[in-house]
Formats: structure tokens, sequence, C-alpha cells
């Protein structure tokens, strides 16, 4: 468990590593309006993301990890409703982008409309990694398109190139992206792929479906000649229990995958609300280079959010979908070590972020970004409660309580626009970040009071001797 982890960490350390060098490189290129406005279209399209993947990735984790191989008849159509969500968006962009022509703006906008699919790829190939548990595949997957970022940006910024040659660069490693993700998941668009955790679908085709003839066990002894009634008529074959209509693999409904699926996308977006928002509206009313000083900070957070983003999404959540039906003690012990230990690494990360933000910012970044980091000592403070609450909707998401979760993400997220409203005309960017620390604030405690009674309820809470025993190799079922 550890050294799984411990490899993601240390893909994601180097996913923040290589976004950060990105938006410093890109910073001491480009000027200052144009990186913001560059920022500001990247932030649009990544809260397209989530209504891109309509939630496939995160509803295979579920389906999956209740139904093992059998969830295989969820694959291809929740893969087309994923392809003509991405359709959609990407002509909805286009359209966006020509509503700026002759201006550049309009071609950034164009050529960053590749990244909508690239996330969606990266998204569902991802949940394939998980599901194989093939963690050093995920963690390859997911530092590779930002390397090729890191790549496009030295080139940006040793050739003295445009904000429109960047996003060309990173059109092009969006294509990369989607046709390495594409490879990536070929066995699993078969049916073929082993599912951690579970019966290999080979071993699973192995064992007779309900219904068929088994094969003779006796051989008729020597000289014997075996009666033809002996032979059972194809009527009197038993049709074998709880078949759903259309066959053991039929797929789900159209109404069903939307009903599955809706959640997710759902809660994506009000998450990414948060990140994004606040950049944007900074963009729309107090002009690119006022954005700039607010997307430099969300990039530092979006970093820093990536520790519980490891732990939870792509390490435990599909575990916790497991557990929620047959290991009730691993999941008390995920709320209570699993929470309250993010609580505190959160509270750790925050002061580094803003003590170290006051020293780092321009320094790296150049001295026009010194206001920056006031924001950023501000945004530090929303860390805690980011890191708590992403450990609780894990288990609201796992425990039957999604609509729950996401009703409590749309609150936060009214809270959220309801305060940027106020205070970026008043207080400018750093009303946007005490808006967001509001926002987040509001969101965990919901979350929490939320877990705490649908999740634990009465249920005694595991000791630290639980937790030893667990983790150690007596018990190696909850890792």
């Amino acid at each position: 468990m550890l050294s799984q982890v411990g490899l993601l960490g240390l893909s994601q350390a180097g996913v923040t590593v290589a976004a950060f060098g990105s938006q410093v490189l890109l910073a001491r290129t480009l000027t200052r309006e144009d990186f913001g406005s560059f920022t500001a279209v990247l932030a649009v399209v990544s809260l397209t993301a989530p209504l891109a993947v309509f939630g496939v990735s995160e509803l295979w984790l579920q389906v999956f990890g209740q139904e093992g191989a059998r969830a295989y008849r969820w694959v291809g159509p929740s893969l087309r409703l994923a392809g003509a969500a991405c359709a959609a968006l990407l002509l909805g962009v286009l359209a966006w982008s020509a509503a700026e022509l002759p201006d550049a703006t309009a071609a950034v906008r164009a050529l960053l409309a590749t990244v909508v699919v690239a996330q969606a790829a990266l998204a569902l190939a991802g949940s394939v990694r998980q599901l194989r548990g093939d963690y050093r595949g995920l963690s390859a997957l997911q530092l590779a398109p930002h390397l090729g970022r890191v790549l496009v940006t030295v080139a940006v910024w040793a050739a003295g190139l445009s904000v429109v040659a960047a996003a060309a660069g990173y059109a092009v490693v969006a294509v990369a992206t989607v046709a390495a993700c594409l490879l990536a998941s070929r066995e699993f668009r078969r049916g073929a792929m082993p599912l951690e955790g579970h019966p290999a679908p080979a071993a699973r085709a192995a064992v007779p479906a309900p219904g068929t003839v088994p094969a003779p066990a006796a051989v008729p002894a020597p000289g014997t000649v075996p009666a033809p009634a002996a032979v059972p008529a194809p009527a009197v074959v038993p049709a074998g229990p709880a078949a759903p209509a259309g066959g053991l693999d039929a797929g789900p409904r159209p109404g069903e995958l939307l009903g599955a699926a809706t959640p997710y996308v759902l809660g994506n977006v009000c998450y990414l609300l948060g990140i994004h928002f606040g950049t944007v509206l900074a963009a729309e009313l107090l002009g690119g280079a006022e954005a700039a000083l607010l997307a430099v900070p969300m990039a530092v957070l979006t970093a820093v959010y990536l520790v519980p983003r490891v732990v939870y999404q792509q390490y435990l959540l599909g575990k916790l979908h497991r557990w929620a039906g047959s290991d009730a003690e691993a999941v008390l012990l995920a709320y209570r070590w699993g929470s309250a230990g993010m609580v505190a690494l959160g509270a750790v990360v925050a002061v580094a972020v803003a003590v170290g933000g006051l020293v780092a910012l321009p320094v790296v970044f150049g001295p026009e970004y010194r206001d920056a980091a006031p924001v950023l000592a501000v945004l530090a403070l929303a860390v805690p409660f980011r890191f708590g609450g992403a450990a609780v909707a894990a288990l609201l998401t796992s425990g039957g309580l999604l609509r729950r979760k996401v009703v409590y993400q749309a609150v936060g997220a009214v809270v959220l626009l309801a305060a940027l409203a106020v205070a970026v005309p008043v207080w400018g960017v750093r009303g946007a970040a005490g808006a967001t620390v509001l926002a987040e604030a509001v969101l965990c405690c919901l979350l929490w009071v939320a877990a705490r009674r649908g999740v634990v309820g009465d249920a005694p809470l595991p000791t630290w001797r639980d937790l030893r025993r667990r983790l150690s190799r007596e018990a190696p079922r909850a890792s």
C-alpha cells in the first residue's frame, strides 16, 4: 500500500513541478496581459472537463467495485455517452472562439479546445489503470502530458514565441495524450483486462453460466451403449436465477446510465468552479493583468490539492467502493484516521505555502508578481478545509450518499458565487481569495457532518491499535 501511494505521490510531485515550471516560463515569456488571457482560457477549458467525460471515469470505479467483471456491460454505452459529450463541448468551444475573430484570443481558444478531449481521455484511462491496480502505468500516464507542456514552454521561452504558439504547442501535446490513452485502454475496451480484487474475466468465463448443460461427468463402461433418453432435452434445462432482461451481459438502459453518471458530473463541476471560476471572473471584471495575480496563487493551490487527490481519487476510492459492502472496519478507519490525518497534513502544508509564497513568488515569477504573495497567503487558509473535505467526500461517494454529497457541493458553489459577486468588485483579487476560503470552509463542514451521520452513525470508531493491525501483514484484506 505505502509503496503504491508513494509511487503515485512521486508522480504527482513530478506533475506539480512540471505544471509550476510551465506557469513560471509562460509568465516570464508572455506579457502579463497575454499570460492572464491564456490562463483564463485554460481555466474555462478545464471547467468543461467534467462535462466532457460526463462522470464516466468515476462511474467505472463504482460499478466495477460493486459488480466486478460483470460491469464490462457498462463500458460500451458509457464510452458512447462520453464521446457525444466531448464532441458537443468541442463544438461549443470552437463557437466561443469564433466570437473573438480576428483577435489572437480566438486562435488561443480554438487551439486549447483540444485540451477538452485530452482531459476526458486522461480521466478515462486513469480509471482503467486504477481498476487494474497498475499504479505505475497510472503514474506515467498522468505525468507525461505535463512533461510535454514543459517542453512546449521551454521552446516558447527560448525562441521568444507568442501566446498563439504556446497554445499550438499545448494542442499538439493534447493530441498525443489522446493517442496514448487509447493505446493504454485497448484491453479494457475489449472486456479482457484483469481487475484488481476481482476474478479475471477469463476465469469467470470458465465457470458455466446459469442455465447451461454441463459436460457428462461419467464415462460409459466398455460395451455399454448409452440410451438416447439419457441426454436431457433442451426444453427441461433450468433457465437460471436472476438473469436481467436482455441476458447477463445486457448493458444499462440510457436512463439508468444518465442517472448514475449525472451526480459525478455535477460534483466535478462544483469542484472545478472553486478552482477556476475566480480567475475567470477576475479576467472579465478586472482584466487579464489582475487575473494573472490570482492565476499564479491558484496554480500553487491546484498543485497542493493534488495530495488528497492522490490518496483518495487515485488510490483509495476504488477500494472504498469494494469495502462499502464487505469491510465496515476499513471504512471506519478511513473516516477516523484518514480524515483527521488529512486535516493535520493540510494545516502543515498551509503554513508552508503561506510563508514560502511570500518569499518565493517574486523570486520565481518576477517582481511584477509581488502582489500575488498576499493573495496566496489568504488562499492557504483553504488548504486544511480542502484536505479534510476530500477525505469525507470519498466516504460519501462510496457509502451510497453520492447525491447528498453533490447537493452539499452545490451549496458550496452557490456560496462561492455569491461571495465572489460581493467581494471581487470591492476588494479585487484578494476578495476572490477570501470568497474561496469561505466556500471551502462551508463545504467541509457540511460534508463532515453528513459522513458522521450517514456513514459512521452509532458505530464505535476504531482505535490506533486497530489501524496498526490493519496496516500490518496480519490483515492484507484492507490493502
